[in-house]
């Protein structure tokens, strides 16, 4: 997971808009914002950007690389 909660909730708004706008827009355009706005609403749920991943960027704030260790 390398998507903070803000940036997985601006994905999640501007990737339903992009979908919507692709029910409008002409068939030339339609599969690139379909594709576009899928892509986009997809690493918003699932918490996760191949391209944040390749190139160092996380905006999340917990470090789900490092083992959790018990307290008790």
């Amino acid at each position: 997971m390398n998507l903070g909660l803000g940036d997985r909730i601006v994905r999640l708004i501007g990737g339903c808009g992009v979908v919507v706008f692709d029910y409008f827009s002409s068939a030339q355009w339609e599969i690139i914002f379909l594709i576009v706005g899928l892509w986009t609403v997809g690493t918003s749920v699932v918490g996760h950007c191949p391209f944040y991943s390749s190139l160092g960027i996380s905006t999340c704030k917990l470090n789900t690389d490092q083992p959790v260790e018990n307290q008790s």
